[in-house]
């Protein structure tokens, strides 16, 4: 077999392999679609849950998702950016990096139902915070530290160097240099991972089902529980009490988890065409 069929066969392989993988995601898409577009209505999305099989709207659980997501964002992005900066503009590599770089790695790589009993054994029981939207949000944020701080040390090692040189020919010190020019340089591509990280968040079960509890009232204090998005779904579903209204939380969290993968390769394919 020559080598012009050879490459023909291999490409065949690798596009049936990805249309395979286009044709899956659009039939979950289609289908969730069909089955929960008639749930939403605007009683839908902002009333309450109420009865034996939960019948009425998912208001509350969309606000303890929000609610948790951001609070776990304040707390990882000044840690993690701050990581990011230290491996890639002032740490000497040696094997003090690649031991953060290794913890990262390994901490993405966690499953998030062990990131959830850690959770609940150290922030609902060691520290006593109780279920809450604290606990879910600190527990969340071991998850989502990793994928900033990753993110972050790219973006700041694709600014180029003679910014740096030209900073530093002015006068500029380091840390002006650093904290002016190059992190707002990479901003764009520091957004784009931090968007990436709360699609996790949003998505994740295990973790706050075991950290945030499942009260379905209104969360207003960080110290109450509350219940997310994910965790009516899946009580929903495993439950078999209401499916259309599991179909429809369904179908709002996609299109929340859609529409952050989205706003990220619109700010990466931004972010490259401004660099020419």
């Amino acid at each position: 077999m020559g080598k012009r069929w050879t490459n023909r066969i291999a490409i065949g392989v690798l596009w049936a392999c990805g249309m395979t993988t286009v044709v899956v995601l659009g039939a979950v898409i289609v289908y969730v679609f069909v089955r929960g577009i008639g749930q939403i209505t605007p009683e839908f999305i902002f009333t309450k849950p109420h009865g034996v099989n939960f019948e009425g709207g998912i208001g509350p659980t969309i606000v303890a998702t929000i609610y948790v997501t951001g609070l776990s964002m304040l707390i990882v992005t000044p840690i993690a950016v701050m990581a990011a900066v230290y491996l890639a503009e002032y740490a000497v590599q040696g094997r003090l990096v690649d031991a953060i770089r290794f913890a990262a790695d390994t901490l993405a790589s966690v499953p998030s139902i062990v990131m959830g009993l850690f959770g609940l054994a150290f922030f609902v029981e060691a520290l006593d915070i109780g279920f809450s939207v604290l606990s879910g949000a600190l527990a969340l944020s071991f998850l989502m530290l990793p994928i900033v701080m990753r993110a972050t040390e790219e973006a700041i090692r694709s600014v180029p160097r003679y910014i740096r040189w030209g900073s530093y020919g002015l006068g500029a010190s380091k840390w002006q240099t650093v904290s002016r020019i190059v992190l707002p340089s990479a901003f764009p591509r520091i957004l784009t991972g931090l968007i990436l990280a709360m699609g996790r968040a949003v998505g994740e079960t295990a973790v706050v089902i075991f950290t945030m509890g499942q009260a379905v009232y209104l969360p207003l204090s960080p110290l109450d529980s509350g219940r997310s998005m994910t965790v009516h779904l899946y009580t929903l579903a495993m439950e078999g009490i209401n499916m259309d209204a599991a179909y429809g939380t369904a179908l709002l969290l996609m299109v929340m988890v859609l529409g952050f993968n989205m706003s990220a390769r619109w700010l990466s394919r931004r972010n490259r065409r401004l660099q020419g």
